[in-house]
Protein backbone atom coordinates (compact mmCIF):
# COMPACT_ATOMS: atom_id res chain seq x y z
CA UNK A 1 0.00 0.00 0.00
CA UNK A 2 1.57 3.11 -0.98
CA UNK A 3 0.31 6.66 1.14
CA UNK A 4 -1.10 8.76 -1.30
CA UNK A 5 0.25 12.14 -1.51
CA UNK A 6 -3.15 14.00 -0.27
CA UNK A 7 -3.38 12.05 2.89
CA UNK A 8 -4.31 14.59 5.84
CA UNK A 9 -0.60 15.63 7.26
CA UNK A 10 -0.22 14.72 11.19
CA UNK A 11 2.89 16.48 12.01
CA UNK A 12 3.94 20.16 10.13
CA UNK A 13 7.15 21.20 10.88
CA UNK A 14 7.73 24.38 9.25
CA UNK A 15 11.42 26.51 9.31
CA UNK A 16 12.75 24.19 12.35
CA UNK A 17 16.18 26.23 13.61
CA UNK A 18 18.56 24.84 16.05
CA UNK A 19 21.93 25.89 17.37
CA UNK A 20 24.23 24.55 19.94
CA UNK A 21 27.21 26.43 21.01
CA UNK A 22 29.33 26.69 17.22
CA UNK A 23 27.08 24.57 15.61
CA UNK A 24 24.09 24.86 13.79
CA UNK A 25 22.60 21.88 14.09
CA UNK A 26 19.32 22.60 11.43
CA UNK A 27 18.43 25.55 9.35
CA UNK A 28 14.93 26.23 8.46
CA UNK A 29 14.19 23.16 8.14
CA UNK A 30 10.54 21.92 6.77
CA UNK A 31 8.73 18.51 7.30
CA UNK A 32 5.42 16.67 6.86
CA UNK A 33 4.60 13.18 8.24
CA UNK A 34 0.90 12.15 7.33
CA UNK A 35 -1.75 9.68 8.30
CA UNK A 36 -1.03 5.90 7.03
CA UNK A 37 2.36 6.08 6.13
CA UNK A 38 6.19 5.00 6.37
CA UNK A 39 8.26 7.95 6.09
CA UNK A 40 11.97 7.63 5.91
CA UNK A 41 14.18 10.21 7.66
CA UNK A 42 17.70 10.26 5.94
CA UNK A 43 20.94 11.47 5.64
CA UNK A 44 24.64 11.50 6.96
CA UNK A 45 25.21 11.08 10.93
CA UNK A 46 25.32 14.74 12.44
CA UNK A 47 22.96 15.98 8.81
CA UNK A 48 20.33 16.60 11.85
CA UNK A 49 18.08 13.39 11.68
CA UNK A 50 18.57 13.19 15.54
CA UNK A 51 18.01 16.67 16.44
CA UNK A 52 14.94 17.07 14.51
CA UNK A 53 13.37 13.89 15.83
CA UNK A 54 14.16 15.89 19.48
CA UNK A 55 12.75 19.07 18.36
CA UNK A 56 9.39 17.15 17.36
CA UNK A 57 9.49 15.17 20.54
CA UNK A 58 10.54 18.11 22.95
CA UNK A 59 13.56 16.92 24.05
CA UNK A 60 15.45 20.24 22.34
CA UNK A 61 13.87 23.88 22.33
CA UNK A 62 13.48 25.07 18.80
CA UNK A 63 14.70 28.46 18.08
CA UNK A 64 12.53 29.04 15.51
CA UNK A 65 9.99 27.72 13.19
CA UNK A 66 6.65 26.14 13.87
CA UNK A 67 5.21 22.74 15.01
CA UNK A 68 1.90 21.58 14.56
CA UNK A 69 0.78 17.94 15.34
CA UNK A 70 -2.84 17.39 14.27
CA UNK A 71 -4.11 20.48 13.61
CA UNK A 72 -2.98 21.90 16.80
CA UNK A 73 0.62 24.38 16.97
CA UNK A 74 2.57 22.81 19.93
CA UNK A 75 5.86 23.47 21.86
CA UNK A 76 6.44 20.66 23.76
CA UNK A 77 8.59 20.82 27.07
CA UNK A 78 9.27 17.16 26.92
CA UNK A 79 8.51 13.87 25.94
CA UNK A 80 5.93 13.17 27.60
CA UNK A 81 3.81 16.15 26.51
CA UNK A 82 5.16 14.63 22.98
CA UNK A 83 3.34 11.27 24.21
CA UNK A 84 0.00 13.15 25.21
CA UNK A 85 -0.31 14.21 22.28
CA UNK A 86 0.05 10.98 20.83
CA UNK A 87 3.80 10.95 19.36
CA UNK A 88 5.71 7.62 20.98
CA UNK A 89 9.50 6.63 20.37
CA UNK A 90 11.37 3.36 20.10
CA UNK A 91 15.14 3.82 20.40
CA UNK A 92 17.77 1.66 19.07
CA UNK A 93 18.96 0.70 22.76
CA UNK A 94 15.67 -0.73 23.65
CA UNK A 95 14.74 0.92 27.22
CA UNK A 96 12.51 -1.63 28.43
CA UNK A 97 12.98 -3.69 32.40
CA UNK A 98 13.87 -7.20 31.60
CA UNK A 99 12.88 -8.03 35.15
CA UNK A 100 9.51 -7.61 34.31
CA UNK A 101 6.57 -9.58 31.91
CA UNK A 102 5.97 -8.63 28.57
CA UNK A 103 2.59 -7.36 30.10
CA UNK A 104 4.13 -5.06 32.89
CA UNK A 105 6.56 -3.69 29.97
CA UNK A 106 3.93 -2.89 27.75
CA UNK A 107 1.20 -1.20 30.53
CA UNK A 108 3.84 0.40 32.76
CA UNK A 109 2.29 3.79 34.06
CA UNK A 110 -1.07 2.63 32.15
CA UNK A 111 -1.94 -0.32 34.27
CA UNK A 112 -5.80 -0.69 34.83
CA UNK A 113 -6.93 -0.21 38.15
CA UNK A 114 -9.70 -1.58 40.45
CA UNK A 115 -10.20 -0.31 43.94
CA UNK A 116 -6.69 1.91 43.70
CA UNK A 117 -4.59 -1.64 43.35
CA UNK A 118 -3.50 -2.42 39.96
CA UNK A 119 -5.71 -5.01 38.33
CA UNK A 120 -3.00 -7.63 37.13
CA UNK A 121 -5.87 -10.04 35.30
CA UNK A 122 -6.94 -6.72 33.47
CA UNK A 123 -3.49 -5.70 33.00
CA UNK A 124 -2.09 -8.84 30.86
CA UNK A 125 -5.69 -8.76 29.34
CA UNK A 126 -5.00 -5.71 28.12
CA UNK A 127 -1.51 -6.23 27.09
CA UNK A 128 -2.91 -9.60 25.04
CA UNK A 129 -4.88 -7.29 23.40
CA UNK A 130 -2.23 -4.87 21.90
CA UNK A 131 -0.27 -8.11 20.87
CA UNK A 132 -2.79 -9.72 18.81
CA UNK A 133 -4.00 -5.74 17.06
CA UNK A 134 -0.30 -6.15 16.05
CA UNK A 135 -0.52 -9.95 15.04
CA UNK A 136 2.38 -11.10 17.32
CA UNK A 137 2.47 -14.63 18.91
CA UNK A 138 3.91 -13.37 22.29
CA UNK A 139 2.62 -14.32 25.83
CA UNK A 140 1.90 -11.34 28.00
CA UNK A 141 2.89 -13.22 31.24
CA UNK A 142 6.25 -14.62 29.68
CA UNK A 143 9.11 -13.14 32.08
CA UNK A 144 10.67 -10.14 29.31
CA UNK A 145 14.44 -11.35 29.69
CA UNK A 146 13.63 -14.83 28.24
CA UNK A 147 12.75 -13.09 24.48
CA UNK A 148 15.31 -11.92 21.89
CA UNK A 149 16.25 -8.46 21.05
CA UNK A 150 13.61 -8.53 18.15
CA UNK A 151 10.47 -9.21 20.40
CA UNK A 152 11.73 -6.76 22.87
CA UNK A 153 11.81 -4.14 20.48
CA UNK A 154 8.20 -5.14 18.57
CA UNK A 155 6.91 -5.35 22.71
CA UNK A 156 8.45 -1.50 22.81
CA UNK A 157 6.24 -0.98 19.87
CA UNK A 158 3.07 -2.03 21.74
CA UNK A 159 4.03 -0.18 24.49
CA UNK A 160 4.17 2.89 22.76
CA UNK A 161 0.64 2.19 21.19
CA UNK A 162 -0.80 2.09 24.47
CA UNK A 163 -1.62 5.97 24.53
CA UNK A 164 -3.51 6.50 21.19
CA UNK A 165 0.19 6.39 19.01
CA UNK A 166 -0.48 8.64 15.86
CA UNK A 167 2.65 9.17 15.38
CA UNK A 168 5.54 6.12 15.84
CA UNK A 169 9.21 6.77 15.77
CA UNK A 170 11.23 4.32 14.90
CA UNK A 171 15.23 4.88 15.43
CA UNK A 172 17.47 2.33 13.88
CA UNK A 173 15.52 -0.31 15.27
CA UNK A 174 16.82 -3.10 12.63
CA UNK A 175 20.53 -2.47 13.49
CA UNK A 176 20.83 -5.89 15.77
CA UNK A 177 18.40 -7.61 13.56
CA UNK A 178 18.76 -10.51 11.22
CA UNK A 179 16.80 -10.83 8.59
CA UNK A 180 13.52 -12.82 9.55
CA UNK A 181 13.60 -10.52 12.70
CA UNK A 182 13.14 -7.54 10.10
CA UNK A 183 10.84 -9.42 8.14
CA UNK A 184 8.67 -9.64 11.20
CA UNK A 185 9.27 -5.72 12.40
CA UNK A 186 8.20 -5.08 9.07
CA UNK A 187 5.16 -7.11 8.86
CA UNK A 188 4.36 -4.99 12.46
CA UNK A 189 4.93 -1.38 10.84
CA UNK A 190 2.72 -2.29 7.60
CA UNK A 191 0.03 -3.62 9.48
CA UNK A 192 0.15 -0.07 12.12
CA UNK A 193 0.45 1.88 8.61
CA UNK A 194 -2.42 0.36 7.25
CA UNK A 195 -4.48 1.33 10.80
CA UNK A 196 -3.48 4.83 10.02
CA UNK A 197 -0.59 5.31 12.32
CA UNK A 198 2.00 7.96 10.60
CA UNK A 199 5.54 6.09 11.02
CA UNK A 200 8.68 8.02 11.19
CA UNK A 201 11.56 5.26 10.20
CA UNK A 202 14.97 6.02 10.54
CA UNK A 203 17.55 3.32 9.03
CA UNK A 204 21.26 3.62 7.62
CA UNK A 205 20.08 0.04 5.71
CA UNK A 206 19.14 1.04 2.30
CA UNK A 207 17.07 -2.01 0.75
CA UNK A 208 15.51 -1.77 4.24
CA UNK A 209 14.40 1.63 3.03
CA UNK A 210 13.13 1.04 0.00
CA UNK A 211 11.39 -2.24 0.87
CA UNK A 212 9.01 -0.48 3.95
CA UNK A 213 9.14 3.15 3.21
CA UNK A 214 6.74 5.16 1.11
CA UNK A 215 8.22 8.72 1.42
CA UNK A 216 11.82 9.71 2.93
CA UNK A 217 12.99 13.17 3.65
CA UNK A 218 16.67 13.72 3.13
CA UNK A 219 19.18 16.15 5.43
CA UNK A 220 22.27 17.25 4.98
CA UNK A 221 24.90 19.60 7.16
CA UNK A 222 21.57 20.21 9.20
CA UNK A 223 19.75 21.48 5.76
CA UNK A 224 16.66 20.07 4.00
CA UNK A 225 17.22 18.33 0.86
CA UNK A 226 14.51 17.63 -0.18
CA UNK A 227 11.37 15.34 -0.02
CA UNK A 228 10.74 12.57 -2.15
CA UNK A 229 8.78 9.52 -3.09
CA UNK A 230 10.72 6.34 -2.54
CA UNK A 231 9.72 4.89 -5.70
CA UNK A 232 11.36 7.87 -7.72
CA UNK A 233 14.40 8.22 -6.13
CA UNK A 234 17.14 5.68 -6.98
CA UNK A 235 19.88 4.50 -4.75
CA UNK A 236 22.38 5.70 -6.18
CA UNK A 237 20.87 9.49 -6.69
CA UNK A 238 19.54 8.97 -2.81
CA UNK A 239 23.22 8.27 -1.47
CA UNK A 240 24.56 11.54 -3.94
CA UNK A 241 22.04 13.81 -1.94
CA UNK A 242 22.88 12.51 1.30
CA UNK A 243 26.68 13.13 1.11
CA UNK A 244 26.93 15.12 -2.08
CA UNK A 245 28.98 12.97 -3.93
CA UNK A 246 29.38 9.53 -5.62
CA UNK A 247 30.15 6.45 -3.45
CA UNK A 248 33.74 5.76 -5.52
CA UNK A 249 35.75 5.27 -2.38
CA UNK A 250 33.71 1.92 -2.18
CA UNK A 251 33.86 1.07 -5.86
CA UNK A 252 37.67 1.44 -5.26
CA UNK A 253 37.78 -1.20 -2.65
CA UNK A 254 35.51 -3.69 -4.50
CA UNK A 255 37.42 -3.27 -7.04
CA UNK A 256 41.27 -3.65 -5.38
CA UNK A 257 42.88 -7.31 -5.42
CA UNK A 258 42.46 -9.04 -2.43
CA UNK A 259 45.77 -11.26 -2.34
CA UNK A 260 46.62 -12.43 1.31
CA UNK A 261 49.63 -11.69 2.97
CA UNK A 262 49.38 -15.44 4.43
CA UNK A 263 49.96 -16.84 0.83
CA UNK A 264 53.45 -15.30 0.41
CA UNK A 265 55.59 -18.25 2.05
CA UNK A 266 58.40 -15.83 3.46
CA UNK A 267 56.37 -14.08 5.76
CA UNK A 268 55.68 -14.75 9.50
CA UNK A 269 52.16 -14.27 11.42
CA UNK A 270 52.37 -11.20 13.91
CA UNK A 271 49.83 -12.97 16.24
CA UNK A 272 49.04 -16.94 16.26
CA UNK A 273 46.03 -18.37 18.36
CA UNK A 274 46.50 -22.14 18.53
CA UNK A 275 43.88 -23.63 20.20
CA UNK A 276 42.38 -20.81 21.93
CA UNK A 277 38.89 -20.57 23.50
CA UNK A 278 36.87 -20.30 26.36
CA UNK A 279 34.61 -22.53 27.71
CA UNK A 280 30.37 -21.51 26.94
CA UNK A 281 32.07 -18.57 25.41
CA UNK A 282 33.68 -20.04 22.02
CA UNK A 283 35.50 -23.36 21.11
CA UNK A 284 38.69 -23.73 20.69
CA UNK A 285 40.41 -22.46 17.64
CA UNK A 286 43.68 -21.37 15.66
CA UNK A 287 43.99 -18.44 13.43
CA UNK A 288 46.94 -16.59 11.98
CA UNK A 289 47.17 -12.64 11.82
CA UNK A 290 49.50 -11.12 9.53
CA UNK A 291 50.53 -7.65 9.43
CA UNK A 292 49.26 -5.46 6.42
CA UNK A 293 46.37 -7.60 5.75
CA UNK A 294 42.49 -7.38 7.05
CA UNK A 295 40.73 -10.86 8.10
CA UNK A 296 36.95 -10.53 8.42
CA UNK A 297 35.20 -12.48 10.54
CA UNK A 298 31.66 -14.06 9.15
CA UNK A 299 28.58 -15.18 10.76
CA UNK A 300 25.18 -14.93 11.81
CA UNK A 301 24.32 -12.84 15.21
CA UNK A 302 25.56 -15.16 18.34
CA UNK A 303 27.72 -17.05 15.82
CA UNK A 304 30.74 -16.51 18.25
CA UNK A 305 32.36 -13.50 16.04
CA UNK A 306 32.70 -10.72 19.26
CA UNK A 307 33.80 -14.06 21.57
CA UNK A 308 36.77 -14.40 19.22
CA UNK A 309 37.67 -10.71 19.18
CA UNK A 310 37.67 -10.40 22.92
CA UNK A 311 39.89 -13.44 23.54
CA UNK A 312 42.46 -12.02 21.24
CA UNK A 313 42.26 -8.89 22.98
CA UNK A 314 42.19 -9.78 26.70
CA UNK A 315 39.18 -8.61 27.02
CA UNK A 316 38.04 -12.22 28.07
CA UNK A 317 40.42 -14.46 30.00
CA UNK A 318 40.71 -17.83 27.45
CA UNK A 319 41.12 -21.17 29.63
CA UNK A 320 42.56 -23.18 26.61
CA UNK A 321 45.07 -22.47 23.87
CA UNK A 322 47.79 -20.22 23.64
CA UNK A 323 49.00 -16.87 21.41
CA UNK A 324 51.91 -15.95 20.18
CA UNK A 325 53.27 -12.40 19.29
CA UNK A 326 55.84 -12.63 16.54
CA UNK A 327 56.61 -15.64 17.69
CA UNK A 328 56.85 -15.37 21.30
CA UNK A 329 54.50 -16.67 23.83
CA UNK A 330 52.09 -13.99 25.24
CA UNK A 331 49.79 -13.65 28.45
CA UNK A 332 46.79 -11.70 27.34
CA UNK A 333 45.13 -11.92 30.62
CA UNK A 334 43.59 -8.35 30.42
CA UNK A 335 43.05 -5.62 27.97
CA UNK A 336 46.13 -3.50 29.20
CA UNK A 337 48.09 -6.83 28.95
CA UNK A 338 46.98 -6.73 25.18
CA UNK A 339 47.91 -2.94 24.78
CA UNK A 340 51.15 -3.29 26.08
CA UNK A 341 51.75 -5.96 23.50
CA UNK A 342 50.21 -3.47 20.72
CA UNK A 343 46.59 -4.79 20.50
CA UNK A 344 43.66 -2.10 20.41
CA UNK A 345 40.32 -3.62 20.77
CA UNK A 346 36.71 -1.40 19.64
CA UNK A 347 33.89 -3.09 21.05
CA UNK A 348 30.27 -3.01 19.12
CA UNK A 349 28.66 -1.66 22.13
CA UNK A 350 30.16 2.01 21.72
CA UNK A 351 28.12 3.22 24.03
CA UNK A 352 28.45 0.99 27.17
CA UNK A 353 32.20 -0.18 26.60
CA UNK A 354 33.67 2.73 24.11
CA UNK A 355 32.33 6.38 24.93
CA UNK A 356 32.25 7.88 27.95
CA UNK A 357 29.84 10.57 27.37
CA UNK A 358 30.48 12.95 30.20
CA UNK A 359 33.31 13.12 28.67
CA UNK A 360 35.20 15.66 25.53
CA UNK A 361 35.84 14.74 22.22
CA UNK A 362 39.31 15.19 23.72
CA UNK A 363 38.97 13.10 26.63
CA UNK A 364 37.59 10.18 24.95
CA UNK A 365 40.70 10.47 22.12
CA UNK A 366 43.41 10.10 24.89
CA UNK A 367 42.02 7.99 27.15
CA UNK A 368 43.64 4.77 25.66
CA UNK A 369 47.04 6.68 25.70
CA UNK A 370 46.61 8.14 29.11
CA UNK A 371 45.88 4.43 30.28
CA UNK A 372 48.97 3.04 28.57
CA UNK A 373 50.89 5.26 30.54
CA UNK A 374 49.60 4.88 33.49
CA UNK A 375 47.17 7.54 35.61
CA UNK A 376 50.54 8.90 37.70
CA UNK A 377 52.21 9.79 34.68
CA UNK A 378 49.71 12.45 32.99
CA UNK A 379 50.09 13.14 29.31
CA UNK A 380 51.48 16.34 28.63
CA UNK A 381 48.81 19.01 27.30
CA UNK A 382 50.74 19.48 24.35
CA UNK A 383 51.31 16.19 23.34
CA UNK A 384 47.35 15.83 23.97
CA UNK A 385 46.74 18.76 21.73
CA UNK A 386 48.97 17.21 18.93
CA UNK A 387 47.25 13.82 18.94
CA UNK A 388 43.55 14.94 19.55
CA UNK A 389 43.92 17.75 16.54
CA UNK A 390 45.63 14.79 14.56
CA UNK A 391 42.90 12.78 14.08
CA UNK A 392 40.46 14.95 14.42
CA UNK A 393 41.52 16.07 10.66
CA UNK A 394 42.49 13.18 10.03
CA UNK A 395 39.50 11.30 10.39
CA UNK A 396 37.21 14.71 10.21
CA UNK A 397 35.41 14.37 13.63
CA UNK A 398 32.40 16.71 13.27
CA UNK A 399 31.83 19.56 15.01
CA UNK A 400 35.75 20.20 14.90
CA UNK A 401 35.65 21.19 18.75
CA UNK A 402 37.50 18.83 20.94
CA UNK A 403 35.88 20.25 23.84
CA UNK A 404 32.81 19.31 22.56
CA UNK A 405 30.81 16.37 25.00
CA UNK A 406 31.15 13.24 22.88
CA UNK A 407 27.62 12.18 24.12
CA UNK A 408 26.38 15.23 21.73
CA UNK A 409 28.22 14.10 18.39
CA UNK A 410 26.15 11.76 15.78
CA UNK A 411 26.63 8.14 15.98
CA UNK A 412 29.20 8.04 13.11
CA UNK A 413 31.24 11.04 14.89
CA UNK A 414 31.38 8.84 18.06
CA UNK A 415 32.85 5.79 15.88
CA UNK A 416 35.51 8.07 14.82
CA UNK A 417 36.56 9.14 17.96
CA UNK A 418 36.94 5.21 19.40
CA UNK A 419 38.72 4.91 16.31
CA UNK A 420 41.53 8.04 16.85
CA UNK A 421 41.75 6.64 20.65
CA UNK A 422 42.90 3.54 19.85
CA UNK A 423 44.98 4.88 16.57
CA UNK A 424 46.28 7.19 18.96
CA UNK A 425 47.90 4.41 20.68
CA UNK A 426 49.75 2.89 17.58
CA UNK A 427 48.93 -0.34 17.45
CA UNK A 428 49.86 -3.26 15.59
CA UNK A 429 46.52 -5.67 15.45
CA UNK A 430 43.86 -3.67 15.71
CA UNK A 431 40.27 -4.95 16.20
CA UNK A 432 37.40 -3.65 15.17
CA UNK A 433 33.67 -5.00 16.06
CA UNK A 434 31.02 -3.52 14.07
CA UNK A 435 32.76 -0.43 13.67
CA UNK A 436 30.08 0.36 10.95
CA UNK A 437 27.17 -0.65 12.51
CA UNK A 438 24.23 2.15 12.97
CA UNK A 439 26.41 5.25 11.14
CA UNK A 440 25.39 6.30 7.69
CA UNK A 441 26.84 5.86 4.17
CA UNK A 442 29.10 8.71 3.77
CA UNK A 443 30.69 7.71 7.64
CA UNK A 444 30.66 3.84 6.75
CA UNK A 445 32.59 4.78 2.95
CA UNK A 446 35.28 6.72 5.32
CA UNK A 447 35.63 3.73 7.79
CA UNK A 448 36.17 1.49 5.27
CA UNK A 449 38.83 3.73 2.89
CA UNK A 450 40.71 3.77 6.70
CA UNK A 451 40.71 0.34 7.30
CA UNK A 452 41.99 -0.35 4.13
CA UNK A 453 44.63 1.72 4.51
CA UNK A 454 45.67 0.94 7.95
CA UNK A 455 46.59 -2.31 6.62
CA UNK A 456 48.29 -0.91 3.36
CA UNK A 457 50.83 0.90 5.66
CA UNK A 458 51.10 -2.10 7.69
CA UNK A 459 49.11 -2.86 10.26
CA UNK A 460 47.31 -6.01 11.41
CA UNK A 461 43.40 -5.51 11.12
CA UNK A 462 40.32 -8.41 12.18
CA UNK A 463 37.16 -6.83 11.20
CA UNK A 464 33.63 -7.88 11.68
CA UNK A 465 30.66 -6.98 10.30
CA UNK A 466 27.19 -8.59 9.99
CA UNK A 467 26.92 -7.04 6.34
CA UNK A 468 28.78 -10.13 4.78
CA UNK A 469 29.19 -7.68 1.63
CA UNK A 470 31.01 -5.18 3.76
CA UNK A 471 33.20 -7.92 5.00
CA UNK A 472 33.83 -9.20 1.27
CA UNK A 473 35.32 -5.25 -0.16
CA UNK A 474 37.56 -5.11 2.51
CA UNK A 475 39.22 -8.27 3.93
CA UNK A 476 41.86 -10.38 2.23
CA UNK A 477 40.85 -13.15 4.36
CA UNK A 478 37.35 -14.43 6.04
CA UNK A 479 37.56 -16.58 9.34
CA UNK A 480 33.62 -18.06 9.21
CA UNK A 481 31.94 -18.64 12.00
CA UNK A 482 29.09 -20.53 13.73
CA UNK A 483 27.33 -21.42 16.87
CA UNK A 484 30.64 -20.23 18.59
CA UNK A 485 33.04 -22.61 16.65
CA UNK A 486 35.50 -21.37 13.86
CA UNK A 487 34.00 -23.71 10.49
CA UNK A 488 35.84 -22.41 7.77
CA UNK A 489 38.58 -20.27 6.42
CA UNK A 490 38.94 -18.27 3.12
CA UNK A 491 41.28 -16.47 1.14
CA UNK A 492 39.20 -13.81 -0.42
CA UNK A 493 39.41 -12.90 -4.21
CA UNK A 494 37.20 -12.19 -7.17
CA UNK A 495 35.88 -15.45 -7.49
CA UNK A 496 34.63 -15.75 -3.69
CA UNK A 497 30.50 -14.10 -3.18
CA UNK A 498 28.36 -13.55 -0.12
CA UNK A 499 26.64 -17.09 -1.75
CA UNK A 500 29.85 -18.70 -1.17
CA UNK A 501 30.02 -17.02 2.39
CA UNK A 502 26.04 -18.01 3.12
CA UNK A 503 26.58 -21.13 1.89
CA UNK A 504 29.59 -22.41 4.57
CA UNK A 505 27.49 -20.91 7.34
CA UNK A 506 24.54 -22.93 6.24
CA UNK A 507 26.56 -26.22 5.96
CA UNK A 508 29.30 -26.22 8.46
CA UNK A 509 31.81 -25.39 6.20
CA UNK A 510 34.86 -26.75 4.41
CA UNK A 511 38.19 -25.66 5.35
CA UNK A 512 39.73 -23.18 2.02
Amino acid sequence: MTTPHDAPPVVEMTGISIEFPGVKALQAVDFTLRAGEVHALMGENGAGKSTLIKALTGVYSIDSGRIVVDGQEQEFSGPGQAQSAGISTVYQEVNLCENLSVAENIMLGHEPRRAGAIDWRATRRTAGELLTRLNLNIDPASSLSAHSLAVQQLVAICRAMVVDCKVLILDEPTSSLDADEVAQLFAVMRSLRDQGVAILFVSHFLEQIYEISDRMTVLRNGQLVGEYRTADLPRLELVSKMIGTSLEVLEELEEAPKRSVAERPDTAPLVQAVGLGRKGSVQPFDLDLYEGEVVGLAGLLGSGRTELARLLAGADRADSGLTRIAGALARLRTPRAAMQHGIAFSSEHRKAEGIIGDLTVRENIILGVQADRGWARRLPRKRADEIVDRYMTALDIRPANPDALIRNLSGGNQQKVLLARWLATAPRLLLLDEPTRGIDVGAKAEIQRLVAQLAADGMSVVFISAELEEVLRLSHRIAVMRDREKIAEVTNNENVTVSDLVELIASGGQHR
